[in-house]
């Protein structure tokens, strides 16, 4: 079993320190680094005790190695989606079923009806499958690193037009992009 106590910590921008402060009763800063690193057993309590400290339920400080888990692949920012330096574990766990790989774009800026703070989980389609996809909106790869984010409006050959999501922005249209991912469901915190 891969343990995922540091993965969390960091993504909430916490130290060890601070972790360990959060635990109830609190625990070291060392104590924290060896149950991250394996050197320390992780029992059911030491799970139960981190995971009400992260804020997490405890079946989500592990997982399977063979268990793929749905990725955040790019951040919504100002100027439209960026990709992340490397891609990280996305935080819930749920299974969404069907086919096709799962991939969270992160909103940092508002753009049309999503607002900072939100997730948008979605799933990889073949473009033979693109047909489902009118009319809803995709996260698209383009080259160099970068991706298109839209409403899918039109796919005419190799290319897939998309409506971004603000108000008053142009049709992109992108050429034979490797996959299109579908949005499948919008995480907002309350």
């Amino acid at each position: 079993m891969i343990n995922r106590i540091r993965d969390i910590r960091k993504q909430k921008g916490w130290t060890l320190a601070d972790l360990a402060a959060a635990c109830d009763p609190p625990t070291t800063p060392q104590t924290v680094g060896r149950l991250e690193t394996g050197m320390r057993n992780l029992s059911l309590k030491w799970m139960e005790r981190i995971a009400a400290a992260l804020e997490v339920d405890p079946e989500m400080l592990v997982r399977s190695e063979k268990a793929d888990h749905p990725q955040v692949v790019a951040a919504l920012a100002k100027d439209g989606p960026e990709a992340l330096p490397a891609t990280r574990d996305a935080l819930l766990a749920i299974d969404l079923g069907g086919d096709g790989v799962l991939m969270v774009l992160d909103i940092d800026y508002p753009h049309g009806e999503y607002r900072p703070g939100d997730q948008l989980w979605l799933r990889q389609l073949d473009l033979a499958e693109l047909g489902r996809a009118i009319n809803r909106d995709v996260l698209v790869p383009k080259k160099g690193g970068r991706f298109a984010f839209g409403r899918l409006i039109d796919r005419q050959g190799s290319l897939v037009g998309l409506l971004p999501p603000g108000h008053g922005e142009k049709q992109q249209v992108v050429d034979n992009p490797a996959w299109v991912a579908v949005a499948e469901m919008l995480v907002r915190r309350l």
